[in-house]
């Protein structure tokens, strides 16, 4: 059984991709700001495949400690890293407030390159050949008004997984960003009608990305079946365009 550490499995995307793993097999260590009703649920239908674990990711220290030293340990060996968890601030430039900016590049950059560096310690311990997984946004290739300040965190993420998978691919250890498409989730809830009819418009399909094809390439990246993939930004958007 592959051990797989996944960052916001609370609602969303985070969550399919915990539900998917869970049933394909893997183990999952599942990390959430806090505890709700549906990762209760989730230990109650996987009690040996799931340990949910309870943080602040903006608190990178406090996180590492909680998820590395109390949760998983020295003993148990990695077999893979979804970076799921994101935070979004939303606003034109010229309304730019420090502030959420900080807090967005905290959760959404800062707190994964750290634990990125954790699980390669892991993995390099275990003699692991593993697999790490980051979640951008097609946004970072197309531009969305609005979307300035988040599509340049996860510019950042896709810049920080090429250069991981050139460091330590000769380790067996692998590295990819999913280029995720416009989702029907809690974190698209603000845009109105108008916004998304023009969001779909520029996709292939017409149709907003599902969280279940993102998921399930989520799970093939982990997979010894994409063994020879890595560095790659890997789009599933319905074809944006």
């Amino acid at each position: 059984m592959k051990n797989v550490l996944v960052t916001g499995i609370m609602q969303g995307l985070g969550l399919q991709i915990a539900k998917t793993l869970l049933q394909k097999g893997y183990y999952v260590y599942g990390v959430s700001l806090k505890e709700v009703d549906v990762l209760k649920q989730l230990e109650n239908d996987y009690p040996k495949q799931i340990t949910n674990i309870y943080c602040d990711l903006e608190d990178i220290d406090k996180a590492s400690e909680v998820i590395f030293k109390k949760s998983i340990g020295y003993d148990i060996p990695l077999h893979g890293f979804v970076n799921n968890a994101a935070f979004a601030y939303d606003d034109i430039i010229s309304n730019l407030q420090y502030e959420p900016l900080l807090k967005m590049y905290k959760i959404n950059v800062f707190s994964p390159m750290m634990l990125t560096k954790y699980v390669i310690r892991n993995m390099l311990l275990h003699r692991t050949s593993g697999s790490i997984v980051h979640i951008s946004s097609v946004s970072v290739h197309t531009g969305y008004k609005g979307l300035a300040m988040y599509a340049s965190t996860k510019g950042a993420l896709e810049a920080f997984s090429k250069t991981t998978a050139r460091e330590w691919g000769e380790k067996g250890i692998r590295s990819n960003a999913l280029v995720a498409g416009f989702m029907e989730t809690s974190m698209s809830s603000t845009l109105n009608k108008e916004q998304r009819d023009r969001i779909y418009k520029r996709t292939s399909l017409k149709i907003p990305t599902t969280i279940e094809s993102v998921a399930n390439m989520v799970e093939f990246l982990l997979s010894d079946n994409s063994g020879s993939v890595t560095g790659a930004n890997v789009f599933v958007d319905s074809g944006t365009i």
